[in-house]
């Protein structure tokens, strides 16, 4: 009996200990790989990535170098001097990729571009010169690269944007820019006039003829002018250069002459004329006449002083003469009124039209500015050539400046 327990009990041991193996055979193993050793790689998974001494990778050793551009190392001009040549320099990086490098600028009113060029004092430097016609008032300039793949680079700057330059001008170029802008800028002026004057007439002691005793007769003294002239302001040493030309006709006590058909006279002239700036204040005029009278071609001349502002409250002094019609001498005192309103006495000695004896003019004349470069002038006054006989003035002008 005990002998029949014991081997169940070893029967029941050995298949409990048969479903334990089992069992542990279905389960997965679990393994831990020493931490110094290295699993091979699968051959188709990628290599492991091993950094290279110098830092870089073999990926980043075979990825392609990106192309370098060319560049320009320049230092910028600050300043320039009026109407000179000015210099730009410039080193270029990598010239062997460029077609052309330029300067691309404007001022003086033209703009363009020049090519920088290979200096003759340096191995490595570029030089390109601006004109001296463009260095004058806002100058600016900018720097293009063109490579050999046909990229433009804005290398200084931009068309758009350029750099600009402060041109260093003189006294007399400050002086002309500020006056240019107190007359709107407009240089240029035609104005045609005209006047009528009377001395009022003259009496004239005519020899018998044939026997007949001497008689007297009264002679008109007077005239009449038609002008037109244009004027180029160019407010520098030569301030101004003009031509006039006109015509006066009108009737005078001839000297010497006896026939009264012939106390009828005129005058076609042409006048060119030049205003030399001395100082601010003083100017001088210079004045060529050329002309046709009743007795044949004959020249003569004038000129002026002017003391103060040209174009505002001044004093001037001049004389004009021609051969046979006569000369003349005058002083004028302009004053400004108003900003649009310029007042101007006057007075006159003459021995025109061809007179006998000199008179005396008393005159005033008034310019108004109408604006936009429209002008208009009256005058009015009183003449004679004796105390007893005179007669009046009367002209009036119009004018436009641009």
């Amino acid at each position: 009996m005990v002998n029949l327990r014991r081997h169940a009990m070893l029967a029941f041991g050995a298949l409990a200990l048969l479903a334990s193996t089992n069992a542990r055979a279905d389960e997965p193993t679990n393994l831990v790989a020493p931490t110094n050793l290295v699993a091979p790689a699968s051959p188709k998974e990628p290599s492991a990535v091993v950094a290279a001494p110098d830092g870089q990778t073999e990926g980043d050793r075979k990825r392609p170098e990106p192309k370098e551009k060319p560049a320009v190392h320049h230092a910028p001009v600050l300043t320039a001097a009026m109407a000179e040549d000015l210099v730009i320099e410039a080193t270029l990086d990598r010239p062997h990729k460029l077609r052309r490098a330029v300067v691309v600028f404007r001022g003086g009113g033209t703009h363009g571009e020049v090519t920088l060029a290979r200096s003759s004092s340096s191995a490595d430097g570029y030089v390109a010169v601006i004109p001296a016609a463009a260095v004058r008032g806002r100058l600016a300039y900018a720097i293009e690269l063109e490579t050999t793949d046909g990229e433009v680079l804005p290398a200084f700057a931009t068309r758009a944007t350029p750099y600009e330059v402060t041109v260093l001008d003189d006294v007399r170029d400050r002086r002309e820019a500020a006056l240019l802008e107190r007359l709107g800028g407009r240089r240029s002026v035609v104005e045609t006039s005209t006047e009528y004057a009377s001395f009022g007439g003259a009496r004239v002691t005519l020899p018998g003829q044939g026997g007949a005793p001497e008689r007297t007769i009264d002679v008109k003294d007077q005239f009449y002018r038609f002008e037109g002239s244009y004027t180029y302001r160019l407010l520098g040493l030569v301030s101004e250069l003009g031509i006039r030309a006109g015509a006066v006709r009108g009737v005078s006590a001839v000297r010497g002459e006896t026939d009264p058909s012939k106390y009828e006279v005129g005058l076609n002239y042409g006048a060119p004329r030049i205003r030399v700036s001395a100082t601010n204040w003083l100017h001088f005029d210079a004045e060529l006449l050329t002309s046709v009278t009743e007795v044949g071609f004959a020249v003569g001349g004038g000129g002026a002083v002017l003391i103060g502002d040209p174009y505002g409250s001044k004093i001037v002094f001049g004389a004009e003469g021609i051969e046979v019609f006569g000369a003349r001498g005058y002083t004028r005192l302009d004053v400004v009124a108003h900003k649009r309103v310029l007042v101007s006495p006057m007075v006159e000695v003459t021995g025109m039209p061809h007179a006998e004896t000199v008179g005396v003019r008393l005159l005033g004349e008034g310019r108004f500015d109408l604006g936009r470069g429209f002008g208009m002038s009256l005058r009015g006054g009183y003449q004679a050539r004796t105390f007893d006989r005179g007669g009046p003035t009367l002209g009036a002008g119009v004018a436009y400046a641009f």
